[in-house]
């Protein structure tokens, strides 16, 4: 987070005056603009054009597989070992499965409240009480699977290096209800922090008092990098198994920001165990995934050096409003005191804090004005952010021209609530 110096206390009065005028100018444009979800722009799904002409008459995988039939609940292994180095899941424990990650992870908490995942005593369900930690800042729709659910959140404070793991470590020993943790491990979601690798030793090394704890380790953003030095997390699956706690790691993974969001492919790694586990529930569901566009993944991708060369052209796409959001931020705020903001080295997302008490007022000033954000309080679970003071910005969508005005119109607002609460000097 880069946390913006106080304002000179003897600056020129006028600031709030200012303020209001420049937000009647912003409101009384008429403006239309989204910064709320981090949705690829259509020039990003325009790079994964061809994936529409593919298979282009093949319907035989690499081992024989005819993918317009059923089975294959494994997925195909030349998508496998696409993906394998990526997320960090050797190829015989990772699958390859439907479109969505989010839809594994739900899949995943209900065979866990329903059934029983290995290691486990008795069903979730039937337990007294359930409660998942929740690193905060982080992802809404994780949240949203509690709560559906009926788990306990229960926040935990983010740092540059991950979740503060002095709480994470108390919390796990001292309650069997504890039963998992979400985790995004690499440009986080939202504030694009990438978990160290004394984090992940930790996390894999930890005395839980629940024998069947989970970590939900949706990694989304393991090759989304926006700079030339990628990031790089240590094998959490790997760590898990050196330290005697080889089912303890779920490893969630997709192509949806790669290729087409509506039309990726899906990922789930694990030790063995849990990977027949979540086999032998998947079974009952379906007869097999949709090979037919996993063989055209494989074919469009081919490898993992094609990964990394379509995500370079992603970058090309995105780095750009990643700046421009930076400049913004720097040009309308820098200075003021009134906001501090991240920057990070990939993802989909900026963090901005404003001054506590003024992200919902923020948020709503701005939707006056036609810029809609994602609501206050959405980063954190129940949606009640204690100090009402991040806001969440998804710079990928607009265009450029458009992002740039939504920037402008945000700091305007920023402003005006800002000095409200502190009238200037």
């Amino acid at each position: 987070m880069t946390t913006e110096p106080s304002p000179d206390p003897d600056a020129p009065t006028g600031l709030l005056d200012r303020a209001r005028q420049d937000y009647r100018d912003l409101a009384a444009r008429g403006l239309s603009l989204d910064l709320t979800r981090g949705k690829p722009a259509p020039e990003q799904l325009d790079l994964s054009a061809d994936l529409l002409d593919l298979p282009a008459g093949r319907h035989t995988a690499a081992d024989g597989t005819d993918v317009r039939n059923y089975g294959g609940l494994q997925g195909l292994p030349e998508l496998r070992e696409i993906f394998a180095e990526a997320l960090q899941v050797p190829v015989e424990q990772l699958l390859a499965l439907g479109n969505s990650s989010l839809e594994l992870m739900h899949d995943c908490l209900v065979h866990a409240l329903l059934g029983m995942v290995p290691g486990a005593e008795s069903r979730w369900v039937d337990q007294e009480r359930i409660a998942f930690l929740c690193p905060v800042p982080g992802y809404d729709r994780h949240f949203a699977l509690c709560e559906r659910f009926g788990i306990e959140m229960i926040p935990v404070p983010m740092t540059p290096d991950g979740p503060d793991m002095d709480v994470v470590e108390r919390l796990v020993a001292e309650n069997a209800a504890v039963k998992g943790i979400w985790c995004v491990p690499k440009y986080s979601n939202p504030d694009g922090a990438c978990y160290s690798d004394g984090t992940v030793a930790r996390l894999a090394a930890m005395a839980t008092a629940a024998p069947d704890f989970r970590i939900f380790w949706d990694n989304a953003y393991a090759v989304h990098h926006l700079t030339d030095e990628p990031a790089e997390i240590a094998d959490l699956l790997a760590a898990c198994a050196a330290n005697g706690n080889p089912d303890r790691a779920f490893v969630f993974g997709s192509s949806s920001k790669i290729t087409m969001a509506g039309a990726g492919v899906a990922f789930f790694g694990s030790s063995p165990a849990n990977v027949r586990w979540l086999l032998a529930h998947n079974a009952k569901r379906s007869i097999g995934p949709d090979k037919v566009n996993q063989l055209r993944h494989a074919l469009f991708l081919r490898d993992a050096d094609g990964v990394r060369a379509h995500m370079d052209r992603q970058r090309a796409v995105l780095q750009p409003k990643f700046e421009a959001v930076q400049r913004v931020l720097e040009t309308e705020l820098g200075g003021t005191g009134l906001a501090a903001w991240t920057r990070p080295k990939g993802g989909y997302f900026v963090t901005l804090e404003v001054p506590d008490g003024c992200a919902k007022e923020v948020v709503r000033r701005a939707a006056e004005a036609g810029i809609v954000l994602t609501p206050a309080g959405a980063t954190h679970p129940y949606g009640d952010d204690p100090r009402d003071a991040t806001i969440r910005i998804a710079p990928s969508y607009p265009g450029l021209a458009d992002l740039e005005q939504a920037m402008l119109g945000l700091t305007t607002c920023v402003r005006l609530v800002g000095y409200e609460k502190r009238p200037a000097h």
